[in-house]
């Protein structure tokens, strides 16, 4: 896929240019292996549910989750055009030292 840089720019200011980026990084990556709801979320990456919920909006405000169902049963999944882009995705983590 080419390179979107205005996508580049975007992941840049989520991840490394605010605060809690390594945090939404480890949610796309979970994301990425298995939609889930912010309930799973929380109990897989060891975070508070508050903490899960913060993420999760910042993400979606910026188009790069969907969701599907209702209120506490809403399950996240990654935005197919956020697929399509996975490769920035990983390079980014890469450079800001996130690990996988």
């Amino acid at each position: 896929m080419s390179d979107d840089p205005d996508f580049r720019r975007l992941l840049l200011f989520l991840l490394g240019g605010s605060r809690g980026g390594e945090n939404r990084a480890r949610i796309i990556r979970r994301l990425r292996d298995k939609p889930s709801n912010m309930n799973q979320l929380a109990g897989d990456l060891g975070l508070q549910y508050k903490a899960i919920q913060h993420h999760v909006r910042i993400l979606m405000n910026n188009s790069l989750l969907n969701s599907s169902g209702e209120k506490y049963g809403n399950v996240y999944s990654l935005n197919p055009w956020f697929e399509a882009h996975l490769d920035v995705f990983d390079q980014i983590c890469g450079k800001l030292g996130f690990k996988g």
